[in-house]
């Protein structure tokens, strides 16, 4: 159980970390320029970089860098000069997405700890156990955990769990978002996320913002979240005013303490929201009331209380408290110590005191200086004179003495940060590829053509096998509290004869290794580049899906001996989402698995609930095999067959044997725009 309960605070701009460390943040996070998941925020200059990271170690603030996105091969440099830099800047953790990073750092900079983003998709704890073996330190959960789901992992987890606390809420569970990389080429992995999820999508009619949550607010619960054991509340808004992390970080540090003021919630409500707040899938009561849009109502609201929370973070908090030992005898120079916690410190003036004409120094004035520490992060405690009599020390001296000794004091305080960084490069081997394999993936038995003439390979959805124990098992991208039933389920048809999966996340890779099973990493896992190949061979995987935002000319440089596919046919699922956006207007009973999603452009996208959450399909299928030339450096090509009949499918597979011509309405999907 954790002792320490941290408030972690968004950091988009040096404004935003002055009012985050002001108001009393325990840490904060923060990016550079480069290989950000909030690439749109001001930011931080490398130049910038160590004095913000100084200003909070003086007052006992920790600094985490965000380097929490893919990376492609031409980045790896990139993120090695990113790590680099934080070794050199004192930064105390990086929060990583890719792999390839992690590898980086560990054989990098083998001392620096480093934190899994929520963008890794970990959760279960299957994931956060293989988490603990990579050499992280914490893991950032999910946000669409339940009450009881974050409980079991508190109990269980080796490392330290970290949880958003307050803050927006994607429709998406992160790290599993294409919406916004296949409609306008910015990908929320790169993060560039236009938001697309937050413009009018409707599950019925028109008008409606059926993929726009509220923002998620669990302050209220913050006491018994600290009873679980969770390490640290995270506020997210990089991309938010100073105002508002003031407010948010305010509101925690009262939860923390038991002493919430009412008037601090409602200012945090006014400063940002979406129609209020949810706390839906802590409770786990999901349904249309976790929906809301920024309304004009919610923009005005802001406005009036802009000038009161600037005040929150206009001075400084004092953090430590100091002891003062002053000392003044004849023909000796004026000296004061001074110590906070194990730091101390020893000042000495160049000034000799001299016998006093008039009124002699005593211990009540030279008190009177030393308490004025108004300004600074440091309160005085205690102060201890020694002053042999008759003695005079002019008050500028004991003043400029105080000043000279917090300043030491704050230094020492700083100490060194710094952690060593050796470059090394990795030598991945090329990739010699043969004439790729055609995999098909069916969403049931009863969907698969009766001549799979040229298929090496069915993936089926784990729990739609019956029969066909030839396939390969699909785990669903969304494990949650459901790992021990899904284990259980690859257990009994490993009984019968399947002998692969096919899995999107780490802790489904996990799950059937541990079943006995051969492993397919899927897109989900987002590999993009060469280290991160290397790194998903090294977990054991046997083959592995590339990510559908690479293009092909990245997917023909790729080396690693890691065999590897792309997704070459079919409708991408767009969205993974545990609130389905359908149940605005019906229930399951009335849709029978038939929903669909409509856009302000008409563009009507269907919704795949077979695995026990919702998933948004691309409205046209990515088709390729009038161009399958073009495809290098590939060993299987995945046709992931979804709301096809048998006959469809298997003309598809004939057209993919043949090199056949689209009809209807295609996408190449990101083989050749690719994504910022």
């Amino acid at each position: 159980m954790n002792n320490f309960h941290e408030i972690l605070a968004p950091a988009g701009s040096p404004d935003s970390l002055k009012a985050a460390v002001l108001c009393g943040a325990d840490a904060v996070y923060l990016g550079v320029k480069e290989l950000n998941a909030r690439r749109g925020a001001d930011n931080f200059d490398y130049s910038d970089l160590e004095q913000s990271v100084k200003f909070c170690h003086a007052r006992g603030v920790k600094v985490y860098l965000t380097l929490n996105t893919v990376i492609n091969d031409g980045e790896i440099k990139t993120a090695s000069k990113i790590i680099e830099r934080a070794c050199a800047s004192g930064i105390d953790a990086l929060i990583l997405q890719d792999l390839a990073a992690a590898q980086i750092a560990k054989r990098c900079a083998p001392d620096m700890p480093i934190h899994a983003s929520t963008q890794m998709s970990v959760q279960a704890l299957d994931g956060i156990c293989k988490l603990a073996e990579l050499g992280f330190s914490r893991a950032v959960l999910p946000r669409e955990m339940s009450k009881s789901e974050i409980e079991f992992l508190c109990k269980h987890s080796p490392i330290e769990l970290e949880m958003f606390i307050h803050g927006a809420l994607c429709m998406c569970v992160s790290g599993q978002c294409y919406m916004s990389a296949v409609l306008g080429s910015r990908s929320g992995n790169r993060g560039a996320c236009a938001q697309p999820c937050r413009l009018p999508f409707s599950a019925k009619g028109t008008g409606r913002f059926d993929l726009s949550l509220k923002d998620l607010s669990l302050t209220d619960y913050i006491k018994e979240l600290c009873d679980m054991g969770i390490a640290s509340f995270k506020i997210e808004g990089r991309m938010k005013r100073p105002e508002y992390v003031a407010a948010a970080v305010t509101a925690c540090k009262q939860a923390v303490s038991g002493t919430v003021d009412p008037e601090i919630k409602q200012d945090l409500q006014s400063i940002f929201s979406r129609t209020g707040f949810t706390d839906g899938y802590y409770q786990n009561t999901l349904g249309k009331e976790m929906f809301g849009t920024r309304r004009k109502e919610d923009v005005v609201s802001a406005t009036p209380i802009l000038s009161k929370l600037e005040t929150l973070y206009q001075k400084e908090s004092p953090r430590f408290p100091v002891d003062f030992y002053f000392t003044a005898i004849n023909d000796e120079p004026v000296s004061l110590s001074a110590k906070s916690g194990e730091k101390s410190v020893f000042c000495q003036s160049d000034f000799i005191p001299r016998e006093a004409i008039n009124k002699p120094l005593d211990d009540a004035s030279v008190k009177e200086q030393l308490l004025k520490t108004g300004g600074t992060q440091f309160y005085i405690e205690n102060v201890e004179c020694e002053i042999e009599n008759r003695l005079n020390v002019p008050v500028s001296v004991i003043n400029k003495l105080r000043r000279d000794t917090l300043t030491e004091l704050e230094q020492n305080i700083i100490g060194s940060h710094t952690k060593a960084f050796a470059p090394n490069d990795f030598n991945i081997p090329s990739h010699k590829s043969q004439s790729p394999k055609i995999i098909c993936r069916f969403k049931n038995e009863e969907s698969i053509p009766n001549d799979l003439t040229g298929v090496s390979e069915i993936i089926l959805p784990l729990n739609n096998i019956k029969s066909r124990f030839d396939a390969t098992a699909q785990l669903p991208r969304g494990i949650f509290g459901n790992s021990q039933k899904i284990y259980n389920k690859l257990v009994e048809l490993k009984s019968k004869g399947v002998t692969s999966a096919f899995a999107d996340t780490l802790d489904g890779i996990e799950i059937a290794k541990k079943a006995g099973l051969t492993v397919t990493a899927g897109y989900g896992t987002n590999i993009f580049n060469s280290v991160s190949l290397e790194a998903y061979k090294t977990l054991g995987v046997n083959n592995a899906l590339l990510s559908p935002e690479l293009t092909l000319n990245q997917i023909k440089n790729l080396g690693s001996e890691l065999p590897r596919g792309i997704f070459a046919y079919g409708k991408l699922p767009l969205m993974l989402t545990r609130n389905c956006p359908v149940k605005n207007v019906k229930s399951c009973g009335e849709c029978k698995q038939t929903g669909t999603i409509t856009d302000r452009k008409n563009t009507v996208f269907t919704i795949d609930c077979s695995s026990g959450m919702s998933e948004i399909l691309n409205s046209r299928p990515v088709y390729m095999a009038d161009r399958l030339n073009e495809i290098k450096n590939t060993d299987f090509i995945l046709l992931y067959f979804t709301d096809e009949s048998k006959q469809q499918a298997q003309n598809i597979i004939k057209q993919y044997l043949s090199g056949g011509k689209p009809q209807g309405e295609f996408t190449r999907g990101l083989l050749y725009r690719g994504v910022e």
